[in-house]
């Protein structure tokens, strides 16, 4: 699709000149990781901090092709859109485990920016917006919540005029300022993880589509140029598995979004647009999210609403949401528009394990939109999986994931069918 190959953003703007070779040879590993995003990069450093090294990563494009940089950058608390819909999977207890876990990606994240130097632009300051009063109530509920996770930190709802304080528009009602998030340049963050891991031995290869995969004792995943055959093998290709291993293929969906960049804008502007320099996602079914850039930009994103369909126009049809919000922005040049799939679970939760018939096989996919923070955290338990094992890792693992009946033919259908059943019960979910 042409709106996976549109320039971007991270793309323009990265601070990193990493590239890596083909596959050209036979090799052997301890683990191969197909998938060169934040899942494959992210896991497969959590393994090398371990003392697993001997890693192989393999990237069908360059690293960051797929959604790690093509997203809104945005680091917000949680994992999922929805816990409670994997609660009858876990039980009371299980879900309380998820949810301590949940609010662990922004500290994952910063201490990795830190821990590594990676110059990713990580900034504080997050804002959770609602429209009315019914999404005003679950912001209230969510304030207790974010507050008995984290007391120390500065986490405040505010009312009427006092959105203006975090966020310059009128069109809400509230917002739950949230100074333990924020926002990241997710491309830089990832070539920074991956010069991190070739630190440790790791190697990794660009331009090595995946064509053959043998399951057994030890797994034999052949390119174009060579082999690498190894003891335990990771799927973290998302959106872009293509059937490559058609059990899990068939969980997931793609859906797609779209992002917006403008020019640069003067700092009286920005300061009236966020306050806090921060980064903002409205809580309904399907988001309006956006965040100002170092460069003084802002960077806007969302998805079609209703009916799943691609928009001639991509700068244009993000423009008309971000004048909803912003009005006084209707002279504002737009530089870069692009967009890209997003691979969804019909839960919304992330999916991780290990293949029925091949327990040395894992798999990660199905952020269903929801990625760059939860990546880090579920990435961290997938990794405790893969070496040697963990109460959590069993915990998500064994989280139930529906296939998704003719999900290639129909996937205009049910998406648009998905999307309209998310839309009417946020009426009642108070997300709407």
């Amino acid at each position: 699709m042409k709106t996976v190959e549109s320039p971007t953003y991270y793309f323009a703007t990265r601070k990193y000149d990493l590239s890596f070779p083909r596959l050209a040879e036979d090799i052997d590993a301890d683990v191969v990781v197909i998938g060169g995003g934040f899942s494959g990069i992210n896991t497969a450093l959590e393994l090398a901090e371990q003392g697993i090294t001997n890693i192989v990563v393999l990237e069908a494009k360059y690293l960051g092709y797929g959604g790690t940089g093509r997203n809104g950058g945005q680091v917000m608390a949680g994992i999922g859109h929805d816990l409670n819909k994997v609660k009858k999977h876990v039980g009371e207890k299980g879900l309380e485990t998820i949810f301590k876990i949940s609010n662990l990606g922004a500290s994952i994240i910063a201490d990795r920016v830190k821990r590594y130097d990676i110059d990713a632009d990580l900034s504080r300051g997050y804002g959770y917006l609602a429209y009315n009063e019914r999404q005003t109530k679950t912001l209230r509920v969510w304030e207790k919540e974010f507050k008995a996770v984290d007391p120390d930190q500065d986490i405040e709802l505010l009312t009427g005029k006092d959105v203006q304080k975090v966020v310059g528009s009128r069109v809400y009602t509230a917002a739950l300022k949230h100074m333990g998030g924020g926002h990241v340049h997710s491309l830089n963050l990832l070539l920074g993880e991956a010069k991190a891991l070739t630190s440790y031995g790791a190697r990794i290869f660009e331009h090595s589509p995946v064509v053959e995969v043998t399951y057994g004792d030890r797994v034999t995943v052949r390119t174009p140029g060579g082999t690498v055959r190894a003891a335990k093998m990771l799927w973290a290709c998302d959106s872009f598995l293509a059937d490559l291993e058609p059990y899990i293929y068939k969980k997931t969906i793609n859906t797609y979004a779209f992002q917006l960049m403008t020019e640069s804008l003067p700092d009286s502007l920005i300061e009236q647009i966020s306050p806090i320099r921060g980064a903002f996602s409205d809580i309904s079914p399907i988001i309006n999210y956006y965040r100002v850039t170092r460069e003084n930009r802002l960077l806007f994103g969302s998805a079609t609403r209703f009916i799943e369909y691609t928009p001639s126009d991509l700068a244009e049809w993000n423009r008309k949401l971000l004048l909803q919000i912003f009005p006084y922005l209707d002279k504002v040049k737009i530089d870069l528009a692009w967009g890209g799939p997003m691979a969804c679970s019909a839960n919304l939760f992330p999916q991780i394990g290990s293949l029925p018939e091949h327990k040395n096989v894992f798999y990660v996919q199905g952020y269903s939109g929801f990625g760059v923070t939860p990546s880090h955290i579920v990435c961290k338990v997938l990794a405790e999986g893969m070496s040697e094992g963990s109460a959590r890792y069993d915990l998500m693992s064994s989280i139930h994931h529906m296939d998704i009946i003719a999900k290639d033919k129909l996937r205009n259908v049910w998406m648009t069918l998905g999307k309209t059943w998310n839309q009417a019960s946020g009426y009642w979910t108070g997300r709407r």
